[in-house]
């Protein structure tokens, strides 16, 4: 069953057979224009050129030539002219360390380059070099092919292509006439390019290039096939596909990238299954969008079928840089499918192609993602191992990248997930990504890696250590994306209390008093099994405890009827981890675990509540609270004794107060209160004065200061509760300053 995520445009291939077809296929696919202009070979055979010229729009080019063994050794670079801008872009080399006899047995066959995606141009100009060696020949039959892949459905916007029907850029110019021989097919695998060819690999005659002016001319499709293979018989009349030990990632069908099936008319080839995946990049540019993206795989389709003349596109699947999957070759994706991709070993696997360069860049984790999940259920139909390595038989003689030498006929090891240089002495897939592909045999493989418990919602953490009262929600995270996760499971002790999709990042649990161990548990799609380090988390309800209830005594400071300096001490515990005690009233504070005491201030003459609530870090709580109000008594409310002197002034308490410096002389309070501050003014010249508590001398108080205060409370005395109390001060008449000046007293009921 098919299923489309964007209406009409992005098909997912059915879980059998050959693609499903999209809702716009009734209109036709898009169209593409290939198009082959002859390039012009210079006397000594070692160089070639197309000169810089307008052409009709084209998207995608590359470089063919007639004999497919043939190679190119010296330098292969193009330029273009962006339809957009009017600009030409610098010149950028084509690869050519690929073996055109990837499909040889076919008729017509041609060698080449690398295609390049260059987005929408209208002018080409290419020059090769050879090396500048006789001995280095160019091949003969060379010609630039330029593919417009006609305006489709994008997956996601409107691709950034072309398509029109223009005449030749020189309506005078002679059509090509490139000899093509057939080649002779291996009557045992016909169109395979894992098997050497029964005859000699036919050559382009040894005749001059034309001298005439290059021509550029549509490339008819390529024509069936003369023989027919047992295997290819429609997939419909095949025993169903094996399932996949793993999940079937999202892939967009043929029909959703719009692949025009009239210009490959015959039936797939099957394999008897898959041993290996072979991970390619196309070469080309990283700039294309992924907007781009399907109409880059109908370039590539059409270059491999009507330039190069293959039956079908090389690759089973491909994948652009954002991590979408399309299905490459027809035949079912779901099938083992006879590609064209990595001569010598098409046989026994499958050829996954990355759109871009990956040789000085690295594949984004989506590309790298997406890779690592079609090989594993592609290998998962066939019990293979990501991990794992395979033994394959050489289909052809050669060696690959590393100087490995290949005998057909014989078997080799190869990692079930391998680069194309791992089987043909090639670049592909790049460096970077080449090096990548290790950690896509461990995302395809599993276990899941990073797994950590991240948070605890609903628990407070101390050192390494959660506090709940029960109920809490445990948050994961891991480094494996979670389309590699079949489930995490939430346990507890050891025992799983949660399960999950590989999608979740968390999941509540509720806890029975006491310490616990909490871990997660992922479930790699693989069946890998993989346990995070285990949290502790203590589940407990008992409520803090303040061992030292909220208390008030003055301070020193200066005193206004407004504000009044006091200090607000408590002490509060818990059981098992004291997390905080916040005042919420009259004002709002909040002080930790250590803390016992917090300065503070309060109008003169108001009752006021302070209010302290205990927290501990499983979220219990305990309150408490204590009500005080600072009375001012001033100075003329004292008894006096001795001759004392009224000041006035608007820094004074009630803008007087009493000054003397008389030896002996005394002012005394009487009041109820738990505590008591003196206050007075003072400056350079104050004296001293004898303090007495309830008749008996407590202190002497030296009222010196080198800045001049005014109502300030400089001697205080507080006691466990409330009580009748009489203070008492006597001027000492100190020598040389013997005066003192006081504004009274402050105390606490």
């Amino acid at each position: 069953m098919a299923t489309s995520a964007v209406a009409g445009v992005l098909v997912f291939e059915g879980v059998t057979g050959n693609s499903s077809v999209d809702t716009d296929a009734k209109s036709g696919p898009p169209k593409t224009d290939v198009r082959a202009t002859s390039l012009k070979v210079g006397d000594d055979g070692t160089s070639a050129v197309l000169g810089k010229r307008d052409t009709a729009p084209f998207s995608m080019l590359g470089i063919t030539w007639t004999d497919p063994a043939a190679k190119v050794t010296g330098a292969v670079e193009v330029r273009t002219k962006s339809a957009a801008s009017g600009n030409w872009t610098s010149w950028v080399p084509l690869e050519t360390d690929l073996d055109g006899r990837t499909e040889t047995g076919r008729a017509g066959v041609r060698g080449s380059t690398e295609p390049r995606w260059v987005g929408p141009s209208n002018g080409v100009e290419v020059r090769i070099n050879a090396g500048g060696k006789v001995s280095a020949e160019l091949p003969a039959g060379l010609r630039l092919d330029t593919v417009a892949p006609g305006r489709g459905s994008a997956l996601a916007a409107e691709p950034a292509a072309f398509a029109a029907d223009l005449p030749a850029e020189d309506p005078s110019a002679t059509p090509s006439t490139d000899p093509v021989e057939p080649v002779p097919s291996d009557p045992a695998a016909p169109g395979d390019g894992t098997e050497t060819p029964a005859g000699p690999t036919p050559t382009e005659p040894e005749s001059p290039a034309p001298s005439g002016p290059a021509t550029e001319e549509p490339t008819p499709p390529a024509s069936p096939s003369p023989s027919a293979s047992p295997s290819s018989s429609p997939a419909e009349t095949l025993p169903p596909a094996p399932p996949s030990t793993v999940p079937k990632p999202p892939i967009v069908s043929r029909a959703g990238w719009g692949a025009d099936e009239s210009i490959s008319p015959e039936a797939p080839e099957y394999l008897d299954g898959v041993k290996a995946v072979f991970v390619h990049h196309t070469a080309g540019s990283n700039t294309y969008t992924c907007a781009d993206s399907a109409a880059v795989v109908r370039s590539l389709y059409a270059y491999h079928v009507q330039s190069e003349k293959w039956k079908d596109i090389g690759y089973n699947f491909l994948v652009d840089k954002c991590g979408t999957v399309f299905e490459g070759r027809k035949g079912g994706v779901d099938r083992p499918v006879f590609g064209a991709h990595t001569y010598g070993f098409n046989r026994e696997s499958a050829g996954i192609a990355v759109i871009g360069t990956y040789t000085d860049a690295t594949a984004p984790a989506a590309v790298t993602t997406a890779v690592a999940r079609v090989a594993a259920w592609k290998l998962g139909q066939y019990k293979g191992d990501p991990a794992g390595s395979t033994m394959l038989t050489a289909g052809a003689t050669g060696g690959n990248y590393f100087g490995t030498k290949f005998t057909a006929g014989t078997k080799y090891s190869f990692k079930q997930i391998s680069g194309h240089r791992d089987g043909f002495n090639t670049q592909c897939p790049g460096n970077l990504l080449y090096g990548q592909l290790k950690s896509v045999r461990d995302l395809a493989a599993g276990p899941v890696t990073g797994l950590a418990v991240k948070s605890v919602t609903g628990a407070g953490l101390s050192g390494t250590t959660y506090y709940t009262r029960s109920a809490i929600t445990v948050g994961w995270s891991a480094s494996t994306p979670s389309a590699f996760v079949s489930k995490y499971e939430l346990l507890v002790d050891g025992r799983s209390v949660a399960t999950t999709p590989g999608t979740a990042a968390s999941a509540p649990a509720t806890l029975a008093i006491g310490t616990h161990q909490v871990q997660v548990r992922a479930t790699h799609q693989s069946g890998k099994v993989t346990t995070s380090a285990a949290a502790t988390v203590v589940a407990e309800q008992t409520a803090p405890t303040f061992t030292t209830k909220p208390n008030l005594a003055l301070r020193t400071g200066t005193v206004n009827t407004t504000a009044v300096p006091l200090t607000l001490k408590w002490k509060a515990t818990d059981a098992a981890s004291l997390k905080e005690v916040r005042l919420t009233a009259p004002v709002a504070r909040t002080y930790g675990p250590t803390t016992a005491s917090a300065s503070h201030t309060a109008k003169s003459g108001v009752a006021t509540t302070w209010s302290m609530k205990a927290y501990d870090r499983a979220g219990n709580t305990a309150t408490a609270s204590v009500a005080g109000t600072p009375v001012i008594v001033q100075e003329s409310s004292a008894t006096k004794s001795g001759t004392w002197t009224t000041r006035s002034s608007a820094s004074y308490l009630g803008g007087k107060s009493y000054s003397s410096s008389s030896k002996g002389a005394s002012l005394s309070w009487t009041f109820t209160g738990r505590s008591v501050a003196l206050v007075a003014s003072r400056a350079t010249t104050s004296g001293q004065a004898y303090v007495y508590v309830d008749g008996v001398k407590v202190s002497t108080v030296d009222l010196k200061s080198s800045t001049t205060k005014y109502r300030d409370a400089l001697w205080t005395k507080s006691w466990s509760s409330s009580a009748k109390h009489t203070v008492k001060i006597v001027v000492v008449a100190t020598s040389g300053r013997p005066t003192i000046t006081t504004d009274g007293i402050v105390y606490l009921k």
